[in-house]
């Protein structure tokens, strides 16, 4: 199942906080080569080339539907390719700004992974990473036990996400054991005000909810999604409800 761009920008202006307080970390150096893991749309991406004015960035995404959005963008110091974080780290470039805002939960093994980004950093370069922290979240929780149940786990094939995200601690110590100074690790709450429990819904099925779903035939999504909204709505019984959703933001500089 495709990602679907004005699903997952239903959400654009809560999306964008944490890429604001991400960007606000990067120090303005000159000339910089950057790349930005997973651009979506590319929106953010633009941002920050318009924020740093005589840098250079390339977005990547493995999503064609996301990038065609990404198109009208494109200028002289902004390009964007379709390729998997994995393939660029199989390259030979590096990097002065290696940036990624909510997707890096999507790759695996994060023991390995983050050594890998880091050592694609240029020397003096920066690695500046924002993901939701789903082991934390609760909707994310509810989603893990649904899926976890008869019918759906046997129609699963008994696949579950299981999130790749660590905690601060070993953040930290893996950035600090790979050669980043400067450290600025933390975690924050970026609330969402519902209305209504469909809001929660629509929150979640622009992004996490789309692997399960993809794993289903037609009825058996219905059939999900239904059992999905009804233990949403019996998990905030007052409207309108408030959802911490909990963000890890992460900044380091290579010495």
């Amino acid at each position: 199942m495709p990602w679907n761009p004005e699903v997952y920008n239903q959400f654009k202006n809560i999306r964008f906080k944490p890429f604001f307080d991400l960007a606000d970390l990067i120090l303005d150096h000159k000339d910089l080569k950057a790349i930005d893991l997973g651009c979506g749309t590319g929106e953010q991406t633009a941002i920050l080339a318009e924020k740093f004015p005589k840098s250079v960035f390339t977005g990547i995404d493995s999503s064609p539907e996301m990038l065609a959005k990404a198109e009208s963008l494109q200028h002289e110091r902004l390009h964007f390719r379709q390729m998997t974080t994995e393939k660029v780290l199989e390259s030979n470039e590096h990097w002065d700004l290696i940036f990624s805002n909510a997707a890096l939960q999507w790759s695996d093994r994060h023991q390995e992974l983050f050594p890998k980004l880091i050592s694609k950093l240029n020397p003096d370069g920066q690695l500046a990473v924002q993901m939701p922290y789903q082991p934390g979240n609760f909707l994310n929780r509810i989603l893990s036990d649904l899926a976890s149940e008869e019918p759906f786990k046997t129609q699963l094939n008994h696949w579950n996400l299981h999130s790749p995200v660590l905690n601060l601690d070993e953040y930290v110590q893996i950035l600090f054991e790979n050669g980043l100074k400067d450290l600025n690790v933390f975690q924050k709450v970026y609330p969402i005000i519902a209305e209504d429990h469909d809001t929660l819904f629509n929150f979640i099925s622009g992004s996490a909810l789309i692997p399960y779903l993809e794993r289903l035939t037609e009825d058996q999504q219905k059939v999900f999604t239904t059992e999905f909204k009804s233990r949403i709505a019996r998990a905030f019984p007052k409207l309108p409800a408030v959802y911490s959703f909990k963000r890890i933001l992460m900044y380091g500089r290579r010495g």
